[in-house]
């Protein structure tokens, strides 16, 4: 047996025992590293520790500890309340905002990860908020994001366009820009239906004035927030009927600014123009801000740390340590060089498509379209399929599936996500995640690819 056999087995038994032992799955994904690194691979512990993804690491700290900052002194609250009033109440425009917001963001420039950073935390406090599920929440930021990723002036869309030209291939970039934005748009959509999206119009006379009531009976942050996703509930007309007025509003309730939650969110629009104008590490960035915070307001930020989502961060961190090690010894590579020497063009554009799908699940998208499209060459090169069709469907196959838990994104959504079972939203990203790698790549394969698009 191959070593590059053994060690996709070793996954699949990470997967198993970790589903059905309860144990987490990123400190059985850094036992296998090492034994498979050592024993297998022959790989030192520097190689190991290589595949180490220690950029992904301080984001998930960097942000996670940022936002719990900002939700121990209520800014998330005041922040749920603002959209509330931008969309009139209306409840169920709110996940269609957040697409359409982080979708703007990638689409300008910034890295997928870094506008999921800066928009999950405060999608899913709201979520949490109007009992709206995490999981269509999270699905509408990450494919937000991927819908506006291949602009022709975002980074992906660069990118994917750059190795076209470089490998000499037809290229359309509004073609791949649409295709992207099209499959995004339409899986949100159906996501949407599934998962109680259209349930949300009963919401639509929740107004500010509920928002009040909640917040009026508790002095604290963490009551207030408590008692308004009871109240999230309950007809405007009845809170209107209670006599509830903001000039009776205690001066700490979550409609109101007060120093702290000011220079929180101007510490949030520091983070947005760190990482979109000056391409700083949103990682960095977020830990930076969140220390200066801490400084200023200790009390506020005081259990913070600890509500960093450590459990997640060992997971993805250990998994894509695993991953790592999978590279380095070459197992990626020969999974993709057998599928281009199939012979049967159609057969193999679709068996690429599958590959960037389950790789991209838990490795690097921008890396995963690098290796594939060049590895598309030597049969788009025989005329018989579409290059600019195959480009877009490897694109959108090796980006769409972010969702995962163990994609960046994916991730963040997992950490952001306040006041849920993480072991039971993990599962549900992971099938989520799973029924996308199973569908999609079929889907844009017959397209795209099929009827031989440029």
């Amino acid at each position: 047996m191959s070593a590059e056999l053994i060690s996709i087995l070793v996954l699949v038994v990470v997967f198993v025992i970790a589903t059905t032992r309860s144990i987490n799955m990123g400190a059985l994904a850094f036992a296998a590293a090492y034994g498979v690194g050592e024993l297998v691979a022959d790989l030192d512990a520097d190689k190991i520790f290589a595949g180490f993804p220690g950029d992904l690491f301080v984001v998930l700290v960097g942000v996670t500890y940022l936002f719990a900052i900002a939700r121990a002194n209520g800014t998330t609250d005041w922040l749920v309340h603002a959209s509330i009033r931008l969309v009139r109440g209306r409840v169920v425009l709110i996940p269609w905002v957040m697409f359409v917001l982080t979708g703007a963001l990638t689409a300008i420039g910034a890295v997928s990860p870094a506008a999921v950073a800066i928009v999950a935390p405060i999608a899913l406090s709201f979520a949490a908020r109007y009992q709206i599920s995490p999981l269509l929440m999270g699905a509408m930021v990450v494919h937000g994001a991927q819908g506006g990723g291949f602009s022709p002036i975002s980074i992906y869309g660069t990118i994917v366009n750059g190795i076209v030209e470089r490998e000499k291939l037809p290229g359309n970039e509004i073609a791949l820009f649409l295709a992207s934005l099209i499959v995004n748009l339409v899986i949100a959509a159906v996501v949407f239906v599934l998962f109680g999206g259209l349930k949300l119009r009963n919401d639509e006379s929740v107004t500010e004035t509920v928002s009040v009531s909640a917040s009026s009976s508790a002095p604290s942050t963490a009551s207030s927030s408590a008692s308004s996703s009871a109240s999230s509930s309950v007809p405007a007309s009845s809170s209107a009927n209670a006599g509830v007025d903001e000039k009776s509003e205690p001066e700490d309730d979550t409609t109101r600014l007060n120093p702290a939650r000011m220079a929180t969110l101007a510490a949030l629009v520091a983070l947005v123009v760190a990482v979109l104008a000056f391409d700083l590490d949103a990682g960095l960035t977020s830990i930076t801000l969140a220390v200066l915070l801490s400084t200023c307001w200790p009390e506020d930020s005081r259990n913070a740390v600890t509500q960093i989502a450590w459990p997640t961060v060992l997971l993805i961190c250990g998994v894509l340590t695993y991953v790592g090690v999978l590279d380095e010894m070459g197992t990626i590579d020969w999974a993709g060089e057998g599928v281009s020497d199939i012979g049967v063009p159609l057969l193999s554009a679709v068996l690429l498509c599958y590959i960037g799908a389950l790789v991209s699940a838990f490795a690097s998208s921008v890396g995963i379209m690098g290796a594939l499209i060049p590895l598309a060459v030597p049969f788009l090169a025989q005329g018989e399929i579409g290059a600019v069709g195959m480009v877009a469907a490897l694109a959108v196959s090796a980006t769409v599936v972010d969702v995962s838990p163990f994609s960046t994104n994916g991730a963040l959504v997992l950490a952001a996500a306040p006041g849920v079972d993480r072991e039971r939203f993990f599962r549900q990203l992971m099938m989520y995640g799973g029924i996308v790698v199973a569908v999609v790549p079929a889907v844009v394969w017959l397209a795209l690819v099929v009827p031989g698009w440029g």
